[in-house]
């Protein structure tokens, strides 16, 4: 049986519920759960050598963020057309190939949204369509120096960081 949950807010992009959790020892818990639809994070590849970031001004973090480019499902675009749609609007670029990589959770301790991790290759350069508001810059770098950024901290976004690691090691280490 599903427990029941309490909406206690609900914004255009996520809801947020009180729910009760059953405990082995017949307790109940009440957690305060984000619902998310989820989102896809995109790394795309410009070359052998050469990916883009982006820089991302965040209203939570208030400052500018380096990020792979991403954005939020909406029901019912499936995770691949997101991914096409929103590497398109954040830095102008379109694919010709693609390829799924991985799907995680990104704060499961708070938040159940699901991000779908997707490389994009055989880039084509066009006009970004941000969204208003978006302060968005593309940034063409190189793998190892995006890793490095990665590792000393200059890159702080989680679904950046799980993005490079894993292209890391999935496409680069096994050629």
């Amino acid at each position: 049986m599903e427990p029941q949950e309490d909406l206690l807010l609900t914004t255009s992009r996520f809801r947020v519920v009180r729910t009760e959790q059953r405990l082995a020892t017949g307790q109940s818990r009440y957690r305060e759960i984000v619902r998310h639809p989820g989102a896809v994070v995109i790394l795309p590849i410009v070359d052998s050598e050469h990916i883009c970031l982006i820089k991302n001004y965040r209203v939570t973090a208030g400052r500018y963020l380096i990020e792979l480019p991403a954005g939020t499902l909406e029901p019912p675009e499936p995770p691949d057309a997101t991914a096409r749609r929103e590497l398109e609007e954040e830095t102008g670029y379109r694919a010709a190939h693609w390829r799924f990589l991985q799907t995680f959770y990104l704060s499961p301790g708070i938040l159940d949204e699901r991000m779908h991790l997707f490389v994009a290759s055989e880039l084509t350069a066009g006009s970004p369509h941000r969204e208003p508001g978006e302060e968005i810059e593309n940034l063409i770098v190189r793998w190892d120096e995006a890793l490095e950024w990665a590792e000393s901290g200059r890159i702080e976004d989680a679904k950046t960081l799980v993005g490079l690691l894993l292209g890391e090691r999935l496409l680069r280490r096994s050629r």
